[in-house]
């Protein structure tokens, strides 16, 4: 192993840390602002359930990931 391939090297891992430091540095406070800010009101009455809609999209589902078999929206 030469000096130059060494040096490569480590340099690609020195900057493989960095971008996963910085990328989980944005997330966190991505997300952290999500989950501080307080929910609206509830209005009286049960939350309604998710759904699927007519072109595919989810309705009432806030979050990205969802769930397999979800009914379609009436």
């Amino acid at each position: 192993m030469k000096l130059r391939d060494l040096a490569q090297g480590a340099s690609v891992f020195l900057g493989v840390i960095v971008a996963g430091y910085v990328s989980t540095s944005y997330v966190d406070k991505r997300f952290a602002l999500r989950e501080t800010t307080p929910a609206p009101a509830q209005t009286s009455g049960p939350a309604p359930s998710a759904c699927v809609g007519e072109d595919g999209s989810w309705k009432n589902w806030p979050w990205p990931n969802v769930p397999a078999l979800s009914p379609k929206c009436r």
